[in-house]
């Protein structure tokens, strides 16, 4: 599965994109505020993440950002959970931050997560990451006031973290928006 943005490309991960995950996503700035990924992020570790099956209810990207060069990856998205609960994750490398890109790339997500059939998505953020919360209030996600120790394998324990909830309206019928969203054209490519 491929989703193309305005200016992004998500797409699955595959076996050779093991050294430039690593390149993207080893900055302890960018996994100490992730649940999953250890500290310090191996090559190791990414080899194991590009050959992980993909859930199709449950879909990870990498995010790519298309140039004269060819893209570069400059960070993932996807959704997880466990049937009854489904997160939305997402990073970026830190020469991304700040331009709208976790914006984008989320949003196509969640555009994807209703087609699903996905109702109700839910999404947490350190504490002492507040441009994170940032993000998802920007997608129209809604802070639940509970925080809650989440673990952090890149921080070695659990620290405190908001909790917010996305949740789609239910007519599918004529209407592929997202409640309360204002989001950049998106076409599946």
């Amino acid at each position: 599965m491929f989703i193309r943005s305005e200016r992004l490309f998500l797409r699955p991960s595959w076996p050779e994109d093991a050294q430039d995950l690593q390149g993207a996503i080893a900055h302890e700035a960018v996994v100490r505020n992730l649940a999953r990924a250890p500290w310090p992020y191996t090559h190791d570790h990414a080899r194991d993440f590009v050959s992980r099956p993909q859930d199709h209810r449950l879909p990870n990207f990498l995010v790519t950002l298309p140039g004269a060069g060819g893209s570069r990856i400059i960070g993932g998205v996807g959704l997880h959970g466990d049937g009854a609960s489904v997160e939305l994750g997402y990073w970026l490398t830190p020469e991304a931050w700040g331009r709208g890109y976790a914006t984008e790339a989320a949003s196509a997500v969640l555009r994807l997560a209703r087609t699903l059939g996905h109702r109700r998505i839910g999404a947490y953020h350190f504490l002492d990451n507040p441009g994170s919360g940032r993000v998802l209030e920007k997608l129209g996600f809604r802070s639940t006031s509970f925080v809650s120790e989440r673990p952090s394998l890149g921080r070695g324990g659990s620290f405190p973290s908001r909790r917010y909830v996305l949740q789609f309206d239910q007519d599918l019928c004529g209407s592929d928006e997202i409640e309360d969203i204002a989001v950049p054209d998106m076409r599946a490519a």
